[in-house]
């Protein structure tokens, strides 16, 4: 038995989808314990490109067991949507495949329109880059304990209370503050309760079925979304998501006792990356940066934006080892630095005369902040056909080797493609 956590070290779109997909294999249950459909997990199995934005992306697999923890806040149509995709595409969604926990929030039509609305108010400086997808205004509603959750869909009444106190309240906000549309309750509850009606077989206690699954050995996998610098508490605050996205929210997401995860491996692109407003120390704004991006097909899983660019940031990295408990590493997209003559790493920052090995919580000294690189020789050679960590380049190694030396944290799994055999797996969390 061994129960495993998955995080993001940077900023998101590390490629975890690809890494819980590979650690899928070992596993019984996938368990997805965060977020909403804000991010995208993308896989490329046998050439053909998956994406989800809230089903574990463990879903693939046919005898496996997926799991949406009450960390998540779930758009039903969204859900809704993907289970009709992979139904179209042979892969059967079943309650016996996947339960949602009945603590799950639920992202309403209002939580959008508020979103946007809100975005739309502010300075082009003080805009967060949000998705527009009512990720914020819903984990806003939980925590005001106005919100709605997955469960209340099977109490018709308690529904219907909750609905009708929550439009008058956000109708107010939307005329009065954003000067936007109203929401119209009769709408939102006769197209909630045909969710209710598709939705009501997956629910369940996540929590409950979770420790039984414990207690029968099973091999549990915990996936998150985003990043560590975008966690509500850790990350570049405002500039973040609104959840806990650093591994200790896997217990939190989930209903599950902190004392049994056994291993926490983190996701570190080989560079970096970042979509959406937000300081940036390692961006690169030259050639580098655009050749970064083109190879690296570095577009928003979930939006399409175009990712930012920049060299390997060691700073970010080692704030996500110490916030995470990070066990191994592993490293994502190392083919795309193949042809660089030169590879830097910034290994601290510089601002007004100090020193920072870590991120400031300041964000305007955060936004100020120069990184400072160190260099290594770069390869010529390309990289995907390799299966045998050994026959990497000596100067692909060398990189590898003072990743974990400044982090002091083991490389567990090294990527160099894009599809699931263009993967080194060097140690098994699931075997250890």
């Amino acid at each position: 038995m061994a129960n495993v956590v998955v995080v993001g070290t940077q900023w998101g779109d590390e490629g975890k989808g690809k890494i819980v997909d590979l650690l899928t294999r070992y596993a019984d249950y996938i368990v997805r314990f965060q977020g909403g459909n804000n991010a995208g997990h993308t896989l490329v199995v046998d050439g053909k490109q998956f994406i989800f934005h809230i089903i574990p992306s463990g879903i693939l697999y046919e005898n496996k067991k997926c799991m949406i923890g009450n960390g998540v806040v779930v758009d039903p149509a969204v859900l809704l949507d993907e289970i009709e995709e992979l139904n179209a595409n042979g892969l059967p969604v079943t309650p016996e495949r996947m339960t949602i926990s009945e603590n799950a929030h639920l992202i309403m039509p209002y939580h959008k329109s508020i979103d946007l609305g809100s975005e739309a108010s502010l300075q082009d400086s003080k805009k967060i880059g949000t998705t527009g997808r009512g990720i914020g205004p819903c984990y806003g509603d939980k925590i005001l304990r106005k919100g709605i959750k997955m469960g209340d869909l099977l109490d018709v009444d308690l529904f219907k209370d909750k609905l009708r106190e929550n439009v008058e309240e956000k109708n107010f906000l939307l005329n009065e503050r954003y000067k936007g549309q109203p929401v119209v309750f009769d709408d939102i509850y006769g197209l909630f309760m045909e969710y209710a009606e598709r939705l009501a077989p997956y629910l369940g206690n996540v929590s409950v079925e979770l420790d039984m699954a414990r207690k029968d050995g099973k091999h549990i996998l915990f996936e998150g979304a985003q990043g560590t610098q975008l966690d509500i508490d850790h990350g570049t605050y405002p500039f973040v998501t609104s959840s806990n996205t650093i591994a200790g929210n896997a217990c939190i997401g989930t209903g599950f006792g902190p004392a049994h995860i056994d291993s926490v491996i983190g996701i570190l692109k080989a560079y970096t990356t970042r979509v959406g407003s937000g300081p940036f120390p390692s961006e690169l704004f030259d050639e580098t940066g655009e050749q970064l991006q083109k190879k690296g097909g570095e577009f928003g899983a979930t939006t399409g934006r175009k990712r930012r660019c920049g060299w390997l940031d060691a700073v970010v990295a080692n704030d996500a080892v110490r916030l995470n408990g990070i066990t191994g590493l592993a490293i994502t997209k190392l083919d795309v630095l193949s042809g660089q003559p030169i590879l830097k790493i910034a290994t601290s920052y510089e601002e007004g005369g100090e020193k920072f090995t870590a991120m400031p919580s300041n964000i305007k000294r955060t936004e100020r902040v120069k990184p400072i690189y160190e260099e290594l020789a770069g390869w010529q050679e390309e990289i995907a056909h390799i299966r045998e960590y050994d026959d990497l380049p000596v100067q692909a190694k060398d990189y590898i080797r003072r990743i974990e030396d400044i982090t002091e944290t083991p490389p567990f799994i090294v990527s160099v493609g894009p599809d699931r055999e263009e993967t080194l797996l060097l140690k098994n969390p699931f075997e250890m």
